[in-house]
């Protein structure tokens, strides 16, 4: 195989990667749905096997596919104590790299959180076609806004660990909305996680952050959604 051959065969394979992934990550791949791959290579324009069975291999390594003998793939579940355990994390890691980040962080940083809250504030929070899902734009301006708050930890191998405990959140928080009864003030919550790092206040910001992030179990724990069993997305 030519290296042109090859280098348009992994470009294929991560852009047929990141395509289910969105869909897992924003449900319209639902939890435990059985992914078939002939399936998958029609919805997604007629791609080959090889590329779909190795962009669901990949998945399967990040822990949103399950890989099963004989059985084939199917989205990862969630669960109540998976949720518990990833917030439990999220909140260690998270804290430590807002913490290393305040403690480091200069003008730039500083500035780079206040432009990502800025778009944050603007972006519309749902999407214009369902009011029950997050918009793609918030979604993205979201994680945008979270990133720049550690970006000036310094610790390269926590950062990826957290970006990771990130992504696997994704999920969960997209659940959550249309099962939440009472509409939270996310922008107020982001506030207050902003100003206490730029006040420099690490205690603060590290405790706004765990509500922050405790309130998105708290719902989806109270919906009982989390033991929830979909077949389709």
């Amino acid at each position: 195989m030519s290296e042109p051959t090859i280098l348009r065969s992994r470009s294929m394979t991560h852009d047929v990667y990141e395509r289910i992934r969105a869909n897992i990550l924003a449900c319209r791949l639902a939890p435990v749905f059985k992914l078939g791959i002939a399936n998958l290579c029609k919805e997604l324009g007629g791609v080959s096997l090889g590329a779909v069975r190795e962009a669901l291999s990949r998945l399967a390594a990040d822990g949103l596919v399950v890989s099963e003998p004989q059985r084939g793939f199917t989205v990862a579940p969630v669960s109540a104590s998976d949720l518990e355990e990833l917030t439990m994390a999220r909140i260690e890691v998270e804290g430590w790299c807002l913490r290393a980040a305040i403690a480091k962080g200069g003008v730039r940083w500083e500035a780079g959180i206040e432009v990502a809250f800025r778009t944050l504030a603007r972006t519309p929070y749902f999407a214009q076609e369902d009011s029950d899902r997050l918009s793609d734009a918030w979604v993205a301006s979201h994680a945008a806004f979270h990133e720049a708050l550690v970006a000036a930890a310094g610790n390269s191998w926590l950062l990826r660990i957290r970006e990771q405990l990130y992504r696997q959140s994704e999920r969960y928080r997209r659940l959550s909305v249309p099962v939440n009864p009472q509409r939270r003030d996310v922008e107020a919550e982001h506030r207050d996680i902003m100003e206490a790092a730029l006040s420099r206040d690490a205690d603060r910001a590290a405790e706004a952050m765990s509500v922050h992030l405790r309130l998105t179990t708290r719902i989806l724990l109270d919906a009982r959604l989390t033991d929830n069993t979909q077949d389709s997305g």
